[in-house]
């Protein structure tokens, strides 16, 4: 589903964010990255969105090449990844309903789909009767699975969430990840970019530690570990 290969990104001030690094991430499986600031996961993360280029090696999402892949197709490959950030990005002045047919707006997506999709999402995330809602009304972790929703409304094969509980308490922590196992159970491709190491632990997915842009731990069913 994922695979980088020899993947190296040195960005213009002359840092090497990732060094030569390979990761193989299967269809349906769910994986923590974890490392500390600096470590190169950020990184990661936006050479898989299509935000940066690498200096070398390729990436393939889904066994399409999309090293060199051409801007007009990036809106595209963005489809098939869903992504939930720390800070949310939810728009302030839509509605919860609104935020998450934002998401199925954007790819034109007929107003029938919208209606039946969007209800649905909202129904799994346990928002429906915060559909009516804006941002500032509701919870920091109502807030995150409003987003967590827009994420995949689209029905992503892949789910990316960077930090999805860095900005909330331990009991919606666990509510996130308690969604984005039902998410994995249903076929999702999950991955994870966490700090979070009470949460890595007990959860018991696979972990792959990086440190100053190289891949030093790669574990099934690990724990955050001593490198991270």
């Amino acid at each position: 589903m994922i695979r980088l290969e020899n993947i190296t990104k040195i960005y213009s001030n002359g840092v090497c964010a990732l060094n030569n690094v390979s990761l193989g991430i299967e269809k349906g499986e769910f994986v923590f990255i974890v490392g500390n600031s600096g470590s190169g996961k950020t990184t990661l993360i936006k050479l898989l969105m299509k935000e940066l280029d690498s200096t070398e090696g390729k990436i393939f999402v889904d066994d399409k090449d999309i090293t060199r892949l051409k801007r007009r197709y990036v809106s595209t490959l963005r489809r098939n990844i869903g992504v939930v950030f720390q800070d949310f990005r939810l728009l302030d002045k839509m509605t919860v309903y609104d935020n998450v047919a934002f998401a199925l707006k954007v790819t034109e997506a007929s107003n029938k789909k919208i209606r039946r999709s969007v209800p649905m999402v909202l129904s799994m995330v346990g928002l429906s009767k915060k559909a009516k809602m804006y941002p500032t009304e509701i919870s920091g972790g109502e807030k995150q699975r409003t987003a967590l929703a827009r994420a995949i409304v689209n029905n992503p094969p892949i789910l990316v969430a960077d930090e999805p509980t860095g900005n909330l308490d331990p009991n919606n922590s666990w509510e996130i990840m308690k969604l984005l196992t039902e998410i994995n159970m249903r076929g999702t491709t999950v991955v994870v970019v966490t700090h979070d190491k009470e949460m890595v632990n007990a959860m018991k997915k696979r972990v792959v530690t990086l440190n100053n842009g190289c891949i030093v731990r790669d574990v099934q069913r690990g724990d955050y570990g001593d490198e991270a």
